[in-house]
């Protein structure tokens, strides 16, 4: 497919509609043994492009260092399903609103990625989409220290990304990483980066490094 320049994020539409490969926190550590029974909660993020000084930016969240959970790290605007949600997209779309001040009317969904599991029990949607309103970020009080952007360009190299350890639980457990200046993007929010930036590689869009 030729690139269309007045479209920059065709590369990230033609990778959407190719067939995608799950992800999960447990990619890299495949002696986990991992109950059947086990219960998931489903949960949407959403993975938001908006345009950019030389390109479209991803937009991130770093979770305030109050909260008793993930205090301090990098995220996705998202959380889990609740019943008056429309799925994880309705869900993924409320809490942008909820946690950046993102409009629900600024954005127009591209596409899922398949579910990610995670550590913590969630599974979890990644739901790709593309800022065309205003938005003016308004981090949620309590919950968000800082909104800020990544280039869509850092995320899709997938030489950015590497993979590091770490106790938990009392184990060592593998994960990737993809740094980007001051702040340190790892765990579920950088498999699920890389999950697309595989895609988009897949598809002849970005650098396979």
């Amino acid at each position: 497919m030729t690139a269309d320049p007045a479209d920059p994020l065709q590369a990230l539409r033609v990778a959407l509609a190719r067939p995608l490969r799950p992800s999960s926190d447990y990619d890299l550590n495949p002696g986990t043994v991992l109950p059947p029974s086990r219960a998931l909660r489903a949960a949407g993020v959403l993975v938001a492009f908006q345009t950019g000084r030389a390109g479209p930016d991803l937009v991130l969240t770093k979770r305030s260092s109050r909260l008793k959970h993930h205090p301090g790290q990098i995220a996705f605007p998202g959380g889990k399903v609740e019943p008056a949600d429309d799925g994880p997209v309705g869900a993924a779309l409320r809490e942008a609103s909820e946690e950046v001040g993102l409009p629900v009317a600024s954005v127009q969904v591209l596409g899922v990625l398949p579910p990610h599991e995670t550590v913590t029990g969630f599974v979890c949607t990644p739901v790709v989409a593309q800022i065309v309103g205003p938005f003016r970020p308004v981090p949620e009080a309590g919950e968000v220290d800082e909104v800020f952007t990544v280039p869509l360009a850092h995320v899709a190299r997938l030489s950015n990304y590497r993979i590091e350890r770490r106790r938990w639980r009392g184990t060592w457990r593998a994960y990737w990483a993809v740094p980007y200046g001051p702040h340190y993007i790892w765990g579920a929010t950088a498999r699920m980066l890389r999950a697309l930036a595989e895609a988009m590689a897949d598809a002849g869009h970005a650098d396979h490094g």
